[in-house]
């Protein structure tokens, strides 16, 4: 169903998931038209991110720096909207902003929550390559993996949204950038697409043998985002003062009960220790304010001058975002997952 002036369509949490998410946990309704307050203005949603993150909002929990949805509640989620209404005295109808409507056709917002993008021609990247997992990966690699040329750069979830990002990035800076991805549809799209030198499929036999076979240095920088058995892997070969950027655990959003022996902790705590090895996680919603400007910058002169490439996989209308949003967590995108809500 498309959306209308008429239908204001919201995707709820409708029950916490028990491991990997199913449709039965979200519920499409219908609610009235919003009406803005003072200060506030009416959004009409273009475009609507899906990210990884969103996982962890759907238990009660929810993570240190959001709290969990409440059942009934309205999905959470990064949006390009079109202002329907206003009565901020920056905004007017027609911009066009960036904000955090969540998975609906209407919501309200502050003034003060959105940016103004002007006229991007491709509107939807500020939620991906000029955006969120863009600067992601940007500060990961550039502020904590410190990418010196002809180190070794391991990604995994190479051909994600940040992974991508992160491996293009690496090779302008002069590294030997190494992907791990699921498949080897998306391993090729990694070295014949993105520039990798060399990428390996996570679900062939042997990941930490191959993987020492074609890192036959070791590894300087290893991007962190997924976790479990690729870590695992990934651990033998790092080198003394090696850098781990730690942005996401995709491999264990679902879990819903500790992993099966053994416990590899030891392992990794003496590698830390031993190698003198970085492992720093962090939480872009901290470095908007000083380093956003900066890769905005970056970033934007790169792909003017054709030395990245932002692929976008795109999904069509509102009621599709849940099955999207399962097959994000079982890695069957390629590149930004991005839901077109309606036209523009």
């Amino acid at each position: 169903m498309p959306q209308d002036t008429s239908t204001h369509r919201r995707i709820v949490l409708a029950a916490r998931p028990h491991g990997l998410p199913t449709t039965q946990d979200f519920r499409l309704d219908h609610a009235p038209l919003p009406s803005p307050g003072e200060g506030e203005v009416l959004l009409r949603t273009l475009y609507l991110s899906l990210d990884p993150y969103m996982r962890n909002l759907m238990d009660e929990a929810g993570t240190e720096y959001a709290p969990g949805l409440e059942l009934g509640q309205p999905m959470m989620g990064g949006t390009v909207s079109r202002v329907v209404s206003s009565r901020h005295a920056g905004f007017q109808p027609g911009e066009l902003v960036l904000g955090s409507a969540g998975w609906q056709d209407y919501a309200v917002a502050a003034g003060d929550t959105l940016t103004t993008l002007g006229d991007l021609a491709q509107p939807s990247l500020a939620l991906g390559g000029l955006g969120m997992t863009g600067f992601t990966a940007y500060v990961g690699l550039l502020d904590i993996g410190q990418p010196q040329p002809g180190e070794t750069v391991v990604v995994a979830a190479a051909t994600g949204a940040v992974g991508a990002v992160v491996g293009q990035i690496a090779r302008l800076k002069g590294a030997r950038v190494v992907g791990i991805a699921g498949g080897p549809d998306k391993c090729r799209h990694a070295v014949e697409e993105l520039g990798f030198d060399a990428c390996l499929d996570h679900r062939a036999p042997d990941l930490a043998g191959r993987l020492a076979a074609a890192c036959p240095d070791g590894i300087d920088v290893y991007f962190e985002n997924v976790g479990g058995a690729v870590l695992d892997a990934v651990l033998p070969s790092l080198n003394h003062h090696a850098r781990v950027p730690v942005c996401g655990l995709v491999a264990h959003y679902n879990d819903d009960a500790p992993p099966p022996g053994p416990d590899r902790r030891p392992q990794l705590m003496a590698a830390v220790l031993q190698k003198r090895i970085r492992m720093q996680g962090f939480v872009i919603l901290d470095h908007y304010a000083d380093r956003f400007a900066a890769f905005r910058e970056d970033m934007q002169a790169w792909l003017d001058a054709g030395r990245i490439i932002l692929r976008e996989d795109r999904v069509e209308g509102l009621e599709n975002a849940p099955a999207a949003f399962i097959g994000l967590l079982q890695g069957r995108n390629l590149g930004k997952l991005v839901v077109r809500v309606a036209a523009d």
